[in-house]
């Protein structure tokens, strides 16, 4: 069972999201919006998106629903939504480490995870932003949608609902941490072709070999061999 509401308008999602959990009946609840206002993206920045044009969505899953380290969970995450849209578009969708959702090399999700404890109760806030019909990226240019990626025109509403119940049924079956590495790595993008990146202000040419079950990206670099990194220590460039 799980719980889905919908606003005309929302500054975020995920800040307003704890406003429909003091008394939820499921271990899921979800907001979602078409007009978000101030977006948040990873590290403080913002998700700008264009006004009936794109989802923003969040979901609040109970933590003690989920058995798995918060890496795991992050990297699963990722990998609902990505064979998602790669059902739904029958392309090749593949995942930027760490979370990022990438579709004919322009990034058409963003995906945002906290945690807190709201009304004594510990979540998952999953905050997810999806561009469905925009074609203008003035500012991002390696930003695009689903429709500039696939041609295909998406009813907003029936794309969120069957999103929505999608990936509920996906953290209601939740595989071992093994096979979700597994699947993160077979669908992670740029693995194992050269590739450029910017490290402490330099570029260098690179070669993704893999995630671990720590969250560190295992690379190849040209210069100082293979070396792991956390996320924002390294800049991949595409």
């Amino acid at each position: 069972m799980s719980e889905l509401f919908y606003r005309t308008e929302c500054s975020s999602t995920n800040d307003e999201i704890p406003q429909l959990l003091l008394y939820p009946q499921s271990n899921f609840v979800g907001l979602y919006t078409f007009n978000q206002t101030k977006g948040k993206g990873q590290y403080g920045n913002t998700w700008k998106s264009a006004i009936g044009q794109n989802l923003a969505y969040t979901l609040a899953v109970k933590t003690e629903s989920v058995t798995h380290s918060d890496f795991m969970f992050n990297y699963y995450t990722a990998i609902a939504v990505q064979s998602y849209l790669a059902n739904l578009t029958e392309k090749i969708v593949k995942i930027k480490w760490p979370n990022d959702i990438i579709l004919k090399n322009k990034k058409v999700v963003g995906i945002l995870i906290e945690k807190k404890r709201i009304n004594n109760e510990n979540y998952f806030i999953i905050g997810i932003g999806i561009n469905i019909l925009q074609e203008k990226f003035d500012e991002i240019n390696n930003a695009g949608s689903l429709l500039t990626q696939t041609g295909n025109r998406f009813e907003l509403k029936k794309f969120t609902e069957e999103f929505h119940d999608y990936l509920i049924e996906k953290l209601n079956n939740i595989p071992a941490e093994k096979d979700i590495l597994d699947q993160f790595n077979l669908n992670l993008f740029r693995k194992d072709e050269i590739s450029v990146f910017e490290l402490e202000n330099s570029r260098q040419n690179g070669i993704i070999k893999n995630a671990d079950e720590n969250g560190r990206l295992w690379i190849d670099l040209e210069k100082s061999g293979l070396k792991s990194f956390y996320h924002k220590e390294i800049k991949l460039l595409y």
